[in-house]
């Protein structure tokens, strides 16, 4: 405005010429270019608020995208974490059926042998009897079947113990070995009151239990399955640090037992180097 007083004050004054005239289209054409300048500066400021505006979308788009990654990302995790929970705990389940399998056949070669002992004497016995001169027959009563069969009386527990009656084991085995305390099974006894123990997670008292067997029948083929039990309960209290030491001794103690190669195979699932 300040560019037309000069105009204004030619025309109020009736002497306008035709340099005037020029000097007033210059001015308009001046004023048509400054307008057309603030227009184009308008609208550039315009398309650069809508590109903002289109770059603050798409970021709250992208943050949108990036959180709903995150939580799949997460929820990935979460499953693998399950699946790696679930396949230790498989493991875990195979190694104790593994040892108990083992544990069970020792059992079995062990009654093997005792019956053998056992049947042994009658045998020889009979095959040196002479023959005696004939007699009259004469009825003598039969004696009376004895209730004192060391065999019956652990077969009992130990079948209590496979079926899960872990209590009724526990009282079986004791009674074994209150009565049978010099048996040759009274080793077994001991260990499977350990595995009831274990079995109904009482883990502190098969520890107590394990310990001994290790120590009143350190010869026994139950004194690697009892130490090797007493890794997975100290890891069934949590106790990982114990449990790996009580591993590393049984593979260190019978290298070449089942009992080694199943402490072996715990050890490499805590990641501990077995080499």
């Amino acid at each position: 405005m300040r560019r037309l007083l000069p105009l204004t004050l030619i025309l109020l004054g009736g002497c306008a010429t035709s340099s005037d005239v020029q000097k007033l289209q210059s001015q308009i054409t001046e004023l048509q270019d400054q307008l057309a300048q603030v227009k184009r500066t308008a609208a550039g400021k315009e398309e650069v608020q809508n590109v903002n505006q289109r770059i603050a979308d798409q970021t709250q788009q992208l943050l949108k995208s990036n959180a709903t990654l995150i939580a799949k990302v997460d929820q990935i995790e979460e499953r693998a974490s399950n699946t790696q929970g679930t396949i230790e705990q498989t493991n875990y389940r195979l190694d104790q059926m593994a040892q108990q399998l083992t544990q069970s056949q020792h059992d079995i070669e062990d009654l093997k042998a005792a019956v053998a002992r056992a049947t042994a004497p009658a045998a020889a016995a009979a095959s040196t009897t002479t023959p005696q001169p004939l007699m009259t027959e004469v009825n003598v009563p039969a004696p009376a079947p004895s209730n004192e069969n060391p065999m019956e009386v652990y077969q009992a527990a130990y079948r209590d113990y496979q079926r899960g009656n872990y209590d009724l084991a526990l009282a079986g085995f004791h009674d074994f070995l209150a009565r049978y305390p010099e048996s040759e099974l009274a080793a077994n006894a001991e260990y499977w009151i350990g595995e009831s123990l274990y079995s109904g997670k009482k883990y502190s008292e098969a520890i107590d239990q394990f310990n001994r067997v290790v120590n009143k029948y350190p010869k026994s083929d139950k004194a690697p399955g009892a130490l090797l039990k007493k890794g997975y309960a100290y890891l069934a209290m949590n106790d990982r640090p114990r449990a790996i030491v009580q591993f590393q001794y049984v593979v260190h103690e019978y290298p070449n037992s089942r009992e080694s190669s199943l402490a072996k195979d715990r050890l490499r699932q805590l990641g501990i180097d077995t080499k």
